[in-house]
């Protein structure tokens, strides 16, 4: 890299010190944009790069709440206005005790840019707290939501900032936090997402993510004369995304042959069955039970401590939270006949990680663009909850579909090259997003 990249990294450190998720988001995007940068002299004099790391504005505050026992308590909660120029404010709230600032910084840098792929009017913009909903009763999370929209509420609104869930914050705290909403401003507006259907949520915005991350893997495999059935699918994780991409890889004839929680994976020879399916959501969503529970459970599956990733597979998901997927896993992978590797979730492989899929030729979606899903379907809720109406399961699926392919296609147009027979999707991603957001932001002049 040019001497100018290396002042850039350098100067976004010491900008941010200690901030190393953040780091390791802006340097994976940067190293694909850099040379389109330095060649348009407008967007170097303009320094669009440089604006674009700096968040228009971080929001962070207190939160205050009393639990069950009639104790005070306070937690740290954030919003990261990251970018707005191509429509309001749109990321998750994620509530779990390892956010913290970086943490938001990077999941808000990378939602620039995934939103940017969707083609739908939304900026980049992500949120959270330290606060732990695990083990707390409905009442006490009740009151925490309640608290927190009471100072978050301010900077948000239809046309402004539109949260939706993310880890820890389910349609429960999102319903929480909507009814408070409304009670302070005293209108219904679609200012939050990821709502339950009795109050103006869309069809399929819990399958959303993992869904369309199995419909981009397949376009990746057919784009190079693969095929999706028949494949042996190692996923990470239990949550919304893992299951719903699961049951959508069994649906279109692939093999599930992992999944997995904090505790360590499940491994599962013959593929998941339907009725094993359906017992590890009754698991996961209705029994909060654990990962090695269905393994004692069900015949044929054997519980394992650790990642899934030293089981023999053609597909790898990783599905469950960043930097979950290291170097080593990665060569593990490779030497055993991995084929493609899809990002359920964000940035769950490392730097190295990454670096060695392309470098041996391995299909590789970026979660830039293979997650887009749950915020393309949040985005259908925003169009429905404006013009008054619910659109059918089969119409949201059907939209969500075609976007899929779309951001598959932009990629592939931004990330093919002369003599290269794999299409570089990590570059693809991030340049075709880049392209679409430099070009609002130079339009828009000096703001």
């Amino acid at each position: 890299m040019s001497t100018r990249y290396e002042d850039f990294i350098s100067g976004l450190k010491k900008r941010n010190p200690h901030q190393t998720e953040f780091h390791q988001a802006v340097e994976e995007f940067a190293s694909s944009v850099f040379p389109i940068y330095e060649a348009n002299k407008g967007y170097c004099k303009e320094q669009i790069l440089e604006r674009l790391t700096e968040p228009d504005r971080i929001i962070s505050f207190r939160v205050s709440w009393e639990d069950d026992e009639g104790n005070f308590r306070a937690n740290r909660a954030w919003r990261v206005q990251f970018n707005k120029c191509l429509g309001p404010y749109k990321g998750g709230l994620r509530f779990h005790p390892d956010v913290n600032e970086s943490v938001l910084k990077f999941l808000g840098f990378e939602q620039i840019f995934k939103n940017a792929l969707t083609g739908l009017p939304m900026g980049g913009a992500k949120g959270g707290s330290n606060f732990n909903p695990k083990g707390k009763s409905d009442r006490e999370v009740m009151r925490f939501c309640q608290s927190l929209m009471t100072e978050l509420h301010r900077y948000i609104g239809e046309d402004t900032d539109v949260p939706a869930g993310d880890i820890g914050v389910g349609t429960r705290e999102i319903s929480y936090l909507f009814g408070h909403y409304i009670r302070m401003e005293n209108r219904w507006v679609g200012v939050l997402t990821g709502k339950g259907a009795s109050c103006g949520g869309s069809a399929v915005r819990k399958e959303a993510t993992g869904w369309g991350c199995m419909y981009f893997c397949e376009h990746m495999l057919n784009q190079h004369g693969e095929a999706l059935g028949g494949q042996r699918v190692a996923i990470s994780g239990a949550g919304n995304v893992a299951l719903y991409a699961a049951h959508k890889a069994m649906e279109k004839g692939a093999k599930v042959i992992t999944m997995s929680d904090s505790d360590g994976y499940v491994h599962i020879p013959e593929g998941l069955t339907e009725e094993q399916w359906h017992n590890l959501v009754k698991l996961k969503e209705e029994d909060d039970g654990r990962i090695s529970e269905f393994a004692e459970n069900e015949t044929g599956v054997t519980f394992h401590e650790g990642k899934p990733w030293g089981v023999s597979c053609e597909i790898a998901m990783p599905c469950a939270t960043q930097n979950e997927l290291d170097e080593s896993a990665a060569e593990t992978l490779i030497n055993n006949g991995v084929v493609a590797v899809c990002e359920g979730a964000n940035m769950p492989c490392t730097a190295k990680a990454v670096e060695r899929f392309r470098h041996n030729g391995i299909l590789f979606g970026p979660g830039k663009a293979a997650n887009a899903g749950g915020v393309a379907v949040s985005g259908f809720e925003q169009s429905q909850n404006a013009i008054r109406v619910s659109w059918s399961r089969e119409e949201v699926d059907e939209r969500l579909q075609s976007l899929m392919k779309d951001i598959h296609n932009r990629c592939v147009e931004a990330g093919s090259r002369e003599g290269q027979k794999i299409v570089d999707y990590a570059d693809g991603a991030n340049i075709a997003a880049f392209q679409k957001v430099a070009t609002a932001m130079h339009a828009y002049g000096v703001v």
